[in-house]
């Protein structure tokens, strides 16, 4: 079951949603990001915790359904590739 990004992911949830996302971290292998809408580059310090985690347990996250914000803010950062965008 792929884990669910909240509508919104500012600087006020996203340690928040860190620790939620590490607390379930069997579903973090796979991130829908349908419903994410009101998002700044602090999705992707998000992003990159979970990849992290991961990457120690020798998986990686697959983000599905990014939108195009996503995709260009990931690029500007220089993370696209790590994210699987």
């Amino acid at each position: 079951m792929p884990f669910l990004l909240p509508k919104k992911v500012t600087q006020e949830n996203a340690l928040q949603l860190q620790k939620e996302g590490l607390l379930n971290s069997p579903n973090l292998r796979s991130i829908d990001c349908s419903e994410l809408k009101d998002f700044d580059s602090t999705v992707l310090t998000v992003l990159l915790a979970w990849q992290k985690k991961l990457m120690a347990d020798g998986q990686s996250i697959s983000v599905e359904h990014a939108p195009a914000k996503l995709k260009v803010l990931a690029g500007v950062y220089g993370v696209s590739a790590l994210l699987g965008l």
